[in-house]
């Protein structure tokens, strides 16, 4: 697992990104703008800095060079931008950064440029890509995703008298998700939604939590798979408590 420290003006960007990260297992600390990133560099030596370009103190890219003309470009940078040019991207790589990210940025996108920053020899304190997220592929970071595969593949769920049996865990899943019931008298939306919910919740647990084991099991890409927990109300820090 890694220290990865963001760097963002924008409160739901850093919200977002240290959600996810957090998710994959690495630590993530906050900075909302240069001077707070200073401080934050100078006392954890983070292994990774997703740092955007504009922001209202220092821009990212005077931030970059300022690191690498004082020696203290040690670990690997991923600039982000949502305004970014081809001479942008350029300038920020002649500087030192790793990679490039154009927000919106997707959730496969991050992760598959972070996965390649941390596994870059000297990376950092022998940070190496979590369990679980090596499934985000390989390939340059700014590569095409393939967030348009369809979120309800593999997803047509029996509500019928045997669902129950479908949600029958293998002996390897205990509690109450080993024994699932439910009530077929409400909308088929509701329905549904309690279906899915139990199944994915199934999932990681059998898993132990890895997304990307449930992403092949289920059939889901990544993006979507993330997507999807969150609208039905999974709590995936419990689903990794619960696993083994």
């Amino acid at each position: 697992m890694a220290t990865i420290l963001v760097v963002d003006d924008e409160l739901g960007i850093r919200a977002l990104l240290s959600e996810i990260l957090t998710d994959e297992g690495h630590t993530v600390e906050l900075a909302e703008n240069a001077a707070q990133a200073r401080q934050v560099r100078e006392a954890l030596r983070p292994d990774l800095v997703l740092l955007d370009i504009w922001m209202p103190d220092v821009d990212g890219i005077t931030l970059l060079k300022e690191w690498g003309a004082t020696a203290q470009l040690t670990m690997p940078v991923i600039m982000m931008s949502g305004h970014g040019t081809i001479d942008t991207a350029v300038e920020a790589t002649k500087y030192g950064a790793s990679a490039f990210l154009e927000k919106p940025i997707t959730l496969q996108k991050l992760l598959r440029a972070v996965d390649q920053a941390l596994a870059r020899p000297g990376a950092g304190r022998g940070a190496a890509p979590p369990a679980g997220s090596g499934g985000s592929g390989g390939g340059h970071a700014g590569g095409a995703s393939s967030d348009d595969d369809d979120p309800e593949r593999g997803l047509a769920p029996r509500l019928g008298p045997s669902a129950a049996a479908d949600a029958t865990a293998p002996p390897s899943v205990q509690g109450p998700l080993a024994e699932q019931s439910f009530d077929l008298d409400r909308p088929l939306r509701e329905a549904r939604d309690a279906f899915e919910k139990s199944y994915f919740e199934f999932h990681l647990a059998r898993e132990g939590g890895s997304m990307t084991r449930v992403a092949e099991k289920t059939g889901l890409e990544r993006t979507h798979l993330y997507r999807k927990l969150k609208q039905l109300g999974v709590d995936l820090s419990r689903s990794k408590r619960g696993g083994h």
